[in-house]
């Protein structure tokens, strides 16, 4: 099993988009957050699941998609880093992730 940290960066990120969401709607921000959550647990198991960032092209660095956002995580030697959570409309190349 493989061990998954959430970075600075990545948490930072989830409570921004929290925040956004819950301008509308709390009910649907704690679902969003809790589904990205959720779903990124996989990872423990199946560390390679995601596809090659394509920004990046690195094996290292891969990502799942969650509804409308982008989970960028980098596997190293049963270590999981979650990078950032970044929605898909925006341009990744913007953020320095590395």
């Amino acid at each position: 099993m493989v061990k998954i940290v959430w970075t600075e960066r990545s948490l930072t990120d989830l409570e921004d988009i929290a925040e956004y969401i819950a301008k509308d709607s709390v009910r649907y921000a704690k679902l969003t957050i809790d589904k990205i959550l959720n779903e990124t647990e996989i990872l423990a198991t199946q560390p390679r699941l995601g596809r090659i960032v394509p920004e990046i092209n690195d094996k290292s660095f891969r990502e799942i998609i969650i509804g409308n956002y982008r989970i960028i995580y980098e596997y190293d030697n049963m270590k999981i880093n979650i990078l950032t959570v970044h929605h898909s409309r925006r341009d990744l190349r913007s953020r320095n992730i590395l």
